[in-house]
């Protein structure tokens, strides 16, 4: 057999979602049933996997008949003539010559070939208007499952398939799916779906996976273990890179490891501005693997420990010293920095804290965050209890999430005295000045921040939920992306009411959005009076650079000048123009 000619350098652009560079292998997977493994055969070995293959559609179609004839036993032929259509599917000479065809082009096992040519043909499907033939999927996908099933009956052996690094395809990956990524062998992701706002997104920031989202229909046209430049910088995804390309990156990569090295020597160095104005780093956590990223970032502290996945992720709710015995964990190996643990916030787009009855007609102004919890008092006073006792080992702070007025601070407080009375006379130990805060991402708590400030001990303003409302853009959803716009005037102005408001109140504020891990935002947000930035572990020390490098009172006039202007890029560029001017380097 001739060797196979070298494949043309192919670039797909999608969207920038984490930045970082990842050169290796590509491993696609797709919707329906999971991808068997795949391996490289040897030209000479061609035609032993189209008989694998032929042997395996044999096996099929004898089930497939087994089947039909004790359907048509129990309830007569009608229902059996599903299975027909099914054989006629399996025979499909199209689909037969197409695989044996590709077997010998990939070089690669059969049962893999013929996964790739199924979802091919099922990719496309799902792309036509017809209804009908778009429900078809269905048929196809249960042949194809039993055909890959029946490759299981030989005794071929395994071979490593997605075991080693390589970069992840697929058509969208949920936060769960993300957060469960073997990371060890995940050198980055792309997705033909999401957003650069999306939690999977987010999630691959925090955890520095590089990563491109909206590369719609890619995944039809790149080939498994083909050899795959992501550039999560620019959001593009290069297919057979040629060897100057590939010479290109390899170098940004070294260039890019430099300075992140230099970055991270200075993570002991106070945050501070050039003219000595202190604004603290901290980070923001979901998991408990992620404790030794926190500890190594240089953050001070963690500005949001998020407890959905602590509280969600298994059968049932842990109860109080279940949860107490997690978050005295990261208390522990934080101190003498403090935790600020939020209580639940369950709904919209975040696991369900139980089934409802029927879906919510707008689940992101619907039943989730401190309205969840007020719903459910036990379940409330068992987190709340469990808080108290991790306070009792160092320095904590809780926050509530999606506040919209002061009736949902006072009932809160309420449980919280409630629980303090209950916890003195069980005689357990906790700090009874435990700093408490709310979480500022719903307009209406940000224009009365000024009432609410008397009843807490801190703000965070939680960007990403903030600038979602106030636009009225949802923020993964590619139709309406271009409205979210963190520097819109109206998300600026409530920034600043917010940080006003507690400024007068004596009570401090923090970002803990995706706009404090954004340095082209960072002097706009020390201008506006920011005095924390809550980040992704991996960005706590590029950030804190940014801070070393600017100018207080250089960041006050662009904030003044920001409230003046009535564009969204006017704002962005004025603070881009500092930030390009003294820390141009760490610039994406």
């Amino acid at each position: 057999m001739e060797p196979k000619p070298p494949h043309s350098e192919v670039t797909f652009l999608g969207i920038p979602a984490s930045p970082g560079i990842a050169i290796g292998p590509i491993y696609a997977v797709s919707r329906g049933f999971a991808a068997p493994e795949v391996f490289e055969i040897e030209p000479s070995q061609v035609p032993h996997e189209q008989e694998r293959f032929s042997q395996a559609l044999d096996r099929t179609r004898q089930q497939l008949q087994e089947l039909q004839q004790r359907m048509e036993h129990l309830a007569g032929s009608e229902p059996g003539d599903i299975f027909e259509v099914h054989i006629m599917l399996l025979e499909d000479p199209a689909v037969v010559k197409r695989v044996h065809a590709a077997i010998a082009s990939r070089c690669q096992n059969a049962e893999y070939v013929f996964f790739a040519t199924m979802q091919t043909y099922l990719e496309a499907m799902r792309r036509v208007a017809d209804p009908y033939l778009r429900e078809r999927t269905v048929d196809i996908e249960d042949v194809a499952l039993r055909v890959l099933r029946a490759f299981r009956n030989d005794n071929e052996p395994r071979h490593p398939g997605s075991d080693g690094p390589h970069i992840l395809m697929a058509f969208d990956l949920t936060p769960s799916d993300t957060v469960g990524m073997d990371r060890r062998h995940i050198l980055g992701f792309v997705t033909e779906q999401g957003s650069v706002n999306s939690h999977t997104a987010i999630l691959a920031r925090a955890f520095g996976i590089p990563a491109v989202v909206g590369l719609e229909g890619s995944i039809l046209d790149v080939t498994t273990l083909s050899l795959t430049v992501l550039d999560g910088y620019a959001g593009k995804l290069i297919v057979h890179p040629k060897p100057e390309t590939l010479e290109h990156y390899r170098k940004l990569v070294i260039d890019k490891q430099r300075i992140r090295a230099q970055v991270e020597s200075h993570r002991d160095v106070a945050t501070e501005t050039t003219d000595g104005q202190h604004v603290t780093v901290s980070a923001n956590m979901e998991l408990l693997e992620e404790l030794e990223l926190v500890t190594h970032s240089g953050a001070k502290g963690i500005g949001l420990y998020r407890t959905e996945f602590t509280l969600l992720s298994g059968g049932e709710i842990p109860d109080e010293l279940a949860q107490a015995h997690t978050y005295t964990r990261v208390v522990e190996a934080i101190s003498p920095h403090r935790v600020i643990i939020r209580t639940l916030d369950a709904g919209g787009d975040k696991l369900p804290v139980e089934p409802l009855t029927e879906p919510e007609p707008n689940p992101f102004l619907g039943w989730r965050g401190i309205r969840v919890s007020l719903a459910r008092p036990a379940m409330f006073r068992d987190q709340l209890r469990a808080i108290l006792r991790a306070s009792g080992v160092g320095p904590v702070a809780m926050m509530f999430p999606m506040v919209s007025g002061i009736s949902e601070v006072e009932c809160a407080r309420e449980l919280i005295a409630r629980c303090m009375d209950e916890l003195d006379r069980e005689g357990v130990p906790f700090d009874r000045a435990i700093p408490v805060g709310i979480m500022v991402e719903v307009p209406s708590a940000a224009v009365c921040a000024d009432i609410l400030a008397s009843l807490v001990d801190f703000f965070s303003i939680g960007t990403n939920d903030l600038i979602q409302y106030t636009v009225a853009a949802d923020r993964v959803n590619p139709h309406v992306a271009d409205l979210y716009r963190p520097t819109h005037p109206a998300v600026i102005r409530l920034i600043k009411n917010t940080i006003d408001a507690g400024r007068d109140h004596g009570i401090w504020t923090g970002i803990c959005g995706e706009m404090a891990g954004d340095i082209r935002l960072t002097p706009l947000l020390i201008g506006l009076g920011a005095r924390e930035l809550s980040v992704g572990p991996q960005q706590v020390p590029r950030v804190g650079e940014a801070i070393r490098t600017v100018n207080h009172a250089e960041c006050v006039a662009l904030a003044d000048e920001a409230m003046r202007q009535t564009r969204s890029h006017d704002i962005l560029n004025s603070s881009l123009e500092i930030a390009r001017k003294c820390y141009g380097y760490l610039l994406d």
